[in-house]
């Protein structure tokens, strides 16, 4: 019996025109959006290889200078191009794709796509993923509103009823009809994605996207139910359809606007020009806006002298300016750390906040979970900042340490370094968080996808009988 209604409900959907504009729309604009992104993607990452390949030769080959005058000349750092970031770019076009890294100061990122955007563009970059989250439960709703408030209004349900065949199994019929209708769609564009990852990626490509099908596919699922669940509960199929688009709307459009907004009002960043204004502050006054940068010169010089028991910087049995770039550094550094910090963690606050509205609207889930799984969510940026931090620190440290221990006392900005110096600094190179990692970050959303699959799977169950007439 289940498979002769899925059987029956898959034919049908099948010979209707608009399963067939529509589903032909949808999957021509997944498949167009799979493709383009891919070819962006592989364009993107060829840059950015060919730019960090430039700048590593442009370091290594930099002729004799001073390690401190190195260090102001600084490097890039470009942040490397995740194997899914085609399906999902996530916060990339906002956030920047490369850091300059250089002494004294840690820089906010560049290179933003967003910032060069038209106004159009910038409502919305259409991506496979936004197809995914938007379009194809636009799909379900067309495909399955009428599954029973139609045969409701044709008087088919009537005869169902008459034959005995139980609401759930009507239930999951219909379920696999229309799940059965739109593999015919989705399969295909799986194969050319999967095809496409694992020419870019390979095994670990494909252990994102299998991970990424498994919470569109709950997603799909969800509102899947929630479809046939209204059309049972509907009086026609006209208020079925009206519902059912109210609640796309409010899910996909409304609910994660809001949720965006009333997060950042709850969580406020500071604008850039008060962020440095801070950071200036606290580099000349320290953290607690009691430590002058003159006095804390001076008490390190005092210090330095008595613990090496000399009266004088040229006395000393190194570089003394050398040094005092170096803890000048490692002050820089941790205004920088906490001030930084405090600004990510104020993004990971609205998050977190964003994520209240996953009650009533659980493509917010699905959202941080693709992102998080395509490797393009703000975890993983400000993980590849922080590595980027770490790099910039230790080659200031490099040369600044060159000066300390070659250079002489009348020598602090005279002295050269050569080649031999600047190529004992390795590239950097970026360690992506892994998959386990990713999930383990967004496991609130996992939790609300979940309970909507329970949520889901209750909305069934509750539907013991429905009405025929």
């Amino acid at each position: 019996m289940l498979r002769t209604i899925a059987s029956k409900e898959y034919r049908e959907l099948l010979r209707d025109g608009r399963f067939r504009w529509a589903g032909g729309i949808v999957a021509g604009l997944l498949l167009v959006a799979g493709l383009a992104g891919f070819i962006a993607w592989r364009e993107q990452a060829a840059q950015r290889d060919a730019a960090q390949a430039t700048m590593q030769a442009t370091w290594f080959n930099q002729p004799p200078k001073n390690p401190h005058s190195a260090a102001h000349y600084g490097l890039w750092a470009f942040k490397p191009q995740m194997p899914l970031a085609f399906v999902d770019r996530g916060v990339d076009p906002y956030a920047g794709t490369a850091s300059w890294l250089e002494a004294h100061r840690m820089n906010e990122f560049r290179f933003r796509p967003a910032m060069d955007a038209t106004a159009a563009q910038r409502f919305g970059e259409w991506t496979a993923a936004g197809v995914l989250q938007q379009l194809i439960p636009l799909l379900i709703i067309l495909l399955g509103f009428s599954a029973f408030a139609g045969e409701r209004e044709r008087g088919t349900l009537r005869q169902l009823a008459s034959l005995g065949v139980p609401t759930a199994t009507l239930l999951r019929g219909k379920a696999l009809g229309v799940t059965a209708a739109l593999a015919v769609l989705c399969v295909p564009a799986a194969v050319i994605g999967a095809a496409l990852v694992t020419m870019s990626s390979g095994a670990s490509g494909l252990l994102r996207l299998g991970a990424l099908s498994t919470v569109y596919l709950a997603y799909f699922g969800v509102i899947l139910t929630v479809v046939l669940v209204v059309s049972a509960q509907a009086r026609s199929a006209r208020a079925a359809l009206v519902t059912l688009l109210a609640l796309w709307a409010a899910n996909g459009l409304l609910v994660p606007r809001v949720a965006a907004d009333v997060a950042q009002a709850a969580f406020p960043t500071p604008t850039a020009r008060e962020f440095q204004a801070q950071v200036q502050r606290a580099l000349a006054t320290g953290i607690d806006g009691h430590s002058p940068r003159g006095a804390r010169a001076d008490a390190l010089r005092d210090s330095v002298l008595r613990t090496n028991g000399v009266s004088s910087v040229d006395s000393l049995p190194f570089n003394y300016d050398g040094f005092a770039m170096q803890r000048g550094e490692e002050h820089a550094n941790e205004v920088y750390a906490h001030y930084f910090a405090q600004l990510w963690d104020r993004f990971g606050q609205q998050d977190r906040a964003q994520l209240v509205g996953t009650v009533v609207a659980p493509v917010i889930a699905v959202r941080f979970l693709s992102m998080g799984i395509a490797g393009t969510d703000f975890g993983q940026h400000r993980a590849f900042a922080e590595q980027a931090e770490a790099y910039r620190q230790e080659f200031n440290r490099v040369m600044n340490h060159e000066i300390r221990d070659q250079a002489r006392a009348d020598e602090s900005f005279s002295y050269q370094a050569d080649s031999t110096l600047w190529r004992s600094i390795p590239a950097f190179t970026y360690e992506a968080p892994s998959l386990g990692h990713a999930l383990a970050t967004h496991t609130v959303s996992l939790t609300a996808l979940g309970a909507w699959l329970v949520l889901a799977a209750l909305l069934v169950r509750r539907e013991r009988r429905i009405e025929v007439a």
